[in-house]
Formats: C-alpha cells, structure tokens, sequence
C-alpha cells in the first residue's frame, strides 16, 4: 500500500505539472517553437489520469494515517522511510534543476512568460511535495492533513474542470475528431488533384476522375455521413473543395516553408459548409515530361 500511494503520488504530480503546462502552451503560444502542436489529446490523458489517480492517492493515504493513530509505530516502517526519503530527494534535485534552468535560459534572453510561468509550476508543487513529506517525516508532527488534503483537491479540481472548458466536452471531442478525419480527406484529395494535373496537365472535372483502379484510390467521402466533398474547378489552375464542418479550427502556429502544401496551406474553418480556394503552382507541380524551373 505504501508503494501504491506514493506512485500515486508521482502519477499525480507529473500529470498535474504536464497539465498546466498544456494550459500554459495553449493560452501563450510561442511564435520560436515552429515545431509545436498543442494537442488536446494529451489534456484528456492528463485530466483522466487525475482524476483516477489522485482521488486514489489521497484515499491511500487517509488509510494510512488512520493506521498511523492506532498503531503509531507504523509511523516508522522502513519501506515508508525509504519512500519518503526518496521523495524528499527527488523534490530537492527537482527544485535545482528548475532554479539551474531558470538561470540558464536568463543569461540566454529567453525568459518569457510562458516559461517563467513553467518554472513557477514546477517549483511550487514540487516545493509544496518537499515541504509536505519534510514536515511529516519528524516524529509528532502537528500537520493539518486533512486542510491540507482539501486545499490540494481543490487546486487539483479545478485544473481538471478547467480542462473541461479548454478541450470541451466528450461530444466536443467527437465532432473535433470527425472535423480532423474532413480535414485528412481533403488533404489526401487536394494532393491527388496536383498528381492529376501533372500527370493530365489539367483538373479533373469531377472527384471520381481521380480514380485509379490500378493504385486502388478512391477519393474520400465525409466520415459521419458518407457523403462525398464538394469539389469545383474555379480556373485553370484553380479549385474549391469543401465540407461541413462541427468545430472551430484556427490554425495560429508559425508556417515552415515546405514543398507539400498539405503542411502549409491554411485549413482554418469554422462550423458549417466551408470551402478552401486552392491554386497548383507549376513550379511545385510541373507537367509529367517537364523540368522543374531553376528559381
């Protein structure tokens, strides 16, 4: 039981500290970070595994403290020393490597809000952590355990309900997913328009040109519905392709010039039919035979 509650202890300490970082990331994106992508997935995991794990953790240890009263020389079993002791190590290595990192990317100009923000995150609870155990390892200590049980579900409740509102509801997360799908099936239509023109050296005129027995494709339909995308050519060169879509999506991360328009092009949409203007560029998409221009 001792093992049990202090993994719950570190469970719930990491998926916390992952959490608010999260908050952090989505409310102050940072424009450097070209590689980032805020993913409500890891939101979901973090506040499911609080909510199992911390519950339990603090279940653990009222039993344990109930056991410590009746018999207090439980109080000095040698796994719970041991497992404080590491705690209280690793809190402490924890708190210097969080001041080391913040000294160093001081001196490096790269002190910004979101950081210091993190900093403060990580050294508070693992303060709050070194602090707990470092009081309850004396002998008659005077802890108020259970304000302090109360003080840390509330603080934890309302990181969880706050996830709520920033990844929405399960049904939310439903309509997010199905959006996600809409968004591949264009990509993966939009692609094989460019290998068409390339190939054809013109727009298809309707999505079912693009099939190809031989490659197996079939252009994507609507995952929920099954209904086929809107395609339209607008040019020569030009065309639309549209969905219905449940959500919102804004696409506010920095754009990293790359060859493949699916990485580059904006899908931003919001709830409803929403169409995408696109233009094949030749220097990208030669025509089949042709050489690519020297820029």
């Amino acid at each position: 039981m001792h093992l049990l509650m202090f993994a719950c202890l570190y469970i719930s300490t990491v998926s916390f500290i992952a959490l608010i970082f999260d908050y952090i990331n989505n409310l102050f994106p940072d424009a450097l970070n070209y590689y980032y992508d805020w993913s409500a997935g890891s939101v979901r995991y973090e506040v499911a595994s609080l909510i199992i794990v911390f519950p339990l953790y603090i279940f653990l240890a009222a039993i344990m403290e109930r056991g410590f009263k009746a018999e207090p020389a439980r109080h000095e079993i040698k796994i719970r020393k041991w497992l404080v002791y590491l705690t209280l190590f690793i809190a402490a290595l924890t708190i210097i490597g969080d001041l080391v990192t913040l000294i160093y990317n001081f001196l490096g100009g790269d002190l910004t809000l979101p950081f210091v923000l993190k900093i403060l995150t990580v050294l508070v609870v693992t303060a709050a952590v070194f602090g707990y155990y470092f009081f309850d390892a004396r002998e008659n200590n005077t802890l108020p355990k259970k304000k302090i049980a109360w003080a840390a579900g509330i603080v934890v409740a309302v990181a969880v309900i706050a996830g709520f509102f920033i990844i929405g509801s399960p049904l939310t997360q439903r309509e997010r997913r199905f959006d996600e799908q809409r968004i591949y099936g264009l990509q993966t239509i939009q692609i094989e328009i460019a290998n068409y023109w390339q190939n054809n050296g013109k727009l298809p005129a309707t999505l079912s040109d693009l099939k190809n027995d031989i490659s197996g494709f079939v252009a994507p339909v609507d995952p929920e519905t099954g209904v086929a995308y809107e395609y339209r050519p607008t040019g020569a060169l030009t065309f639309d392709l549209c969905a219905d879509f449940k959500t919102v999506l804004t696409m506010t991360s920095p754009k990293v010039t790359s060859p493949y328009p699916y990485n580059t092009d904006d899908w931003s949409h919001t709830a409803g039919h929403v169409c995408f203007n696109r233009t094949i560029n030749p220097n990208l998409y030669p025509p089949a035979g042709k050489p690519v221009p020297v820029r």
